[in-house]
């Protein structure tokens, strides 16, 4: 049993986090955003790059699920025309009707689990603290869906 305790090495994170000083300017909530060290210029550059990549991707991704979801509806229209297979419209209808219905009782509710709501929260945080990046970002991002 000692043998195998010795093998088995804990990290105990509290103890590594006092030992490294850069770990708590990284990660500790007050640390602020990263980007704030930047003047406006590099900031706008960083957020429209970023986020022109991230819409040229997107768009790229998106055409390709588009192609994927219709192709495939289209070729379940000609196989279930040729006879291959037999689709069920009544359990398709009725399983549409349940997830509305399910769409239509959580969305009646309009209350935010917690977990989401603090994960949100967080989200605005950053937003306001980086402004400027955000709009290069969202620039950017809006300059790639349409390249």
């Amino acid at each position: 049993a000692g043998a195998k305790e010795d093998l088995l090495n804990v990290l105990d994170l509290a103890e590594y986090t006092k030992n490294r000083p850069w770990w708590r300017k990284v990660f500790t909530p007050s640390s602020g955003s990263s980007a704030e060290k930047y003047n406006v210029a590099t900031q706008l550059v960083i957020g429209g790059v970023t986020g022109w990549c991230t819409g040229f991707i997107f768009q790229k991704v998106g055409k390709l699920a588009a192609t994927a979801v219709g192709g495939g509806f289209f070729l379940l229209q000609i196989a279930n025309h040729t006879g291959y297979i037999k689709v069920d419209w009544k359990l398709v209808e009725r399983d549409v009707n349940k997830a509305k219905q399910q769409l239509k009782f959580h969305s009646s509710g309009n209350k935010m689990s917690p977990e989401v709501k603090s994960r949100v929260d967080e989200v605005i945080i950053f937003l306001k603290k980086n402004v400027i990046l955000t709009g290069g970002f969202a620039g950017g991002f809006l300059l790639g869906m349409v390249s």
